[in-house]
């Protein structure tokens, strides 16, 4: 017998799945976030729960908010199920299951756009958070700026008044506070950006300048954007994780959410309008955020990048059964500790060595069952902020490339889409058919891939020793294969 997930429910299910101990009746809605997924799901919103469970102050629930047409779907399931989800944490151990309640409401922008705006210029919002990609941000990848041209942000200029992306919403509440005498919210990127406070102040002002150049005089001088550096594996939620939590939990629930057990949130403490008291429950609060962000940037999610390619080439689907391959282990070991490590400053509180062997074993976690396309979804976003720089670095300092080269070049034949074994690899990165093109004119000259300046710098391009590096692996890839290509590059 199943239950289906609501707040009358609540106590019909087993005792044995965690429920919210508070009164969502009395939860407020003083953060505003856009961009509702898993991960949000997982992290940000898992850690209000459980500060609301230790009876903290209930003004700092969430408001979610989806901006796309895609969002539709999570509207219904929030709304059916009065916003609540079950999230399961995974590990060897077994699973375990809880009922987030920190959400307390869900608008569809779509549906009612001037609520949304209003709501956010609203006194009584005093955050708004965002996960809404790299790609929500509008960076001219080439020159590191806003990309003025881009459709969303051009309609929205055109439409101040009836926006249509992130920043165009955000713009528009943010002013009418400005005109009302309010002063702003703080606003926070929890997106898996270096420097992504900075990167939203950035981006936004630059956009406000094209607006108003008095309005952007008022943003810049006024509103805060804290740095924010945020971790946990979260795989998208499939028909199998749903089948999972009716079967196992009892639980009906349209959009559960599965991750690990691990969590990290180190967060720059610079709020408006104060802030809840997120260190009561595991996240660090500091006052710089960078050294941990180039951690985990240079260390996960430029790992993610080397095995994923790689282990698609190879056939595999799901990280764990990758990370089962010695030798792409291996690869992943000896990248983290020759290529990258040494580029990395100390991190407060932080063992390297240790930290690096808890991301083997997180990636190996079976329980998980991360799927390598999720990963290959940033690759051209990804590439040039989670591998480049530290090429780049060691270019600079005469130092080793060779394996972080090769996960470019697992990335350019990747590309191709088909693996050595003849089969189609799933490719969802959002410049998927533009990539496909280019490599497929390209074919083994990795010159002209080099050549895209939405992804590396023409200095990078240039460069004799990575050019080199990247034509030769690519070149082997085609000649022998890549099981050989890979055993060769990490035992040479």
């Amino acid at each position: 017998m199943t239950t289906q997930l609501n707040t009358a429910n609540l106590h019909l299910l087993n005792p044995n799945v965690q429920i919210p101990r508070y009164d969502r009746q009395k939860v407020g809605q003083s953060i505003m976030h856009v961009g509702v997924g898993g991960f949000h799901r997982a992290h940000q919103a898992l850690y209000m729960d459980d500060l609301f469970n230790q009876g903290n102050d209930p003004q700092w629930g969430y408001c979610g908010v989806g901006l796309l047409r895609h969002d539709a779907r999570m509207r219904d399931v929030m709304r059916s199920q009065d916003c609540l989800y079950a999230l399961v944490e995974r590990s060897i151990e077994g699973d375990r299951a809880r009922i987030i309640g920190s959400i307390v409401d869900f608008l569809f922008a779509p549906d009612d756009p001037e609520k949304v705006i209003e709501q956010m210029a609203s006194p009584k919002t005093r955050i708004v958070s965002l996960t809404i990609t790299e790609g929500g941000y509008y960076i001219d990848q080439s020159s590191g700026e806003l990309d003025a041209k881009h459709p969303d942000i051009q309609y929205d200029l055109a439409h101040p008044h009836e926006p249509r992306c992130s920043f165009g919403y955000l713009l528009e509440a943010l002013d009418r506070r400005r005109i009302r005498g309010l002063s702003p919210f703080t606003l926070m990127s929890c997106d898996n950006i270096q420097s992504n406070g900075e990167v939203a102040r950035k981006m936004l002002t630059a956009f406000a300048e094209l607006r108003d150049p008095v309005f952007r005089n008022w943003l810049s001088q006024n509103c805060l954007f804290p740095n924010s550096m945020v971790d946990r594996i979260t795989p998208a939620t499939t028909d199998e994780h749903r089948a999972l939590v009716r079967e196992k939990f009892g639980i009906e629930d349209g959009w559960p959410v599965m991750t690990e057990s691990f969590k990290q949130w180190v967060i720059e403490d610079h709020f408006e309008h104060g802030r809840p008291a997120w260190e009561t429950v595991g996240a660090q609060m500091t006052t710089d955020v960078l050294p941990y962000e180039k951690m985990k940037l240079r260390l996960l999610n430029a790992s993610h990048q080397a095995l994923c390619y790689i282990g698609m080439l190879l056939g595999y689907e799901l990280v764990h059964e990758t990370m089962e391959d010695q030798d792409i282990q291996k690869l992943v070991r000896k990248m983290m500790d020759e290529e990258v490590t040494p580029l990395l400053s100390a991190v407060p509180g932080v063992d390297l060595t240790d930290y690096k062997r808890t991301l083997i074993e997180r990636f190996a976690n079976p329980a998980i069952r991360d799927q390598l396309s999720r990963i290959g979804i940033y690759g051209s976003s990804g590439i040039p902020k989670f591998v480049l720089p530290s090429i780049e670095e060691q270019l600079q300092r005469g130092g080793p490339i060779k394996l972080l080269s090769f996960t470019v070049a697992s990335w350019f034949r990747y590309l191709k889409g088909l693996d050595d074994s003849g089969k189609e690899m799933p490719m969802l990165d959002p410049m998927a058919q533009t990539l496909r093109e280019r490599a497929h004119a390209a074919g083994r000259d990795a010159g002209q891939l080099l050549g895209m300046r939405e992804v590396f710098s023409e200095e990078l391009a240039s460069s004799p020793v990575f050019v080199k590096q990247v034509s030769d692996t690519l070149n082997s890839f085609y000649e022998e294969g890549a099981r050989s290509t890979l055993v060769r590059n990490i035992n040479d």
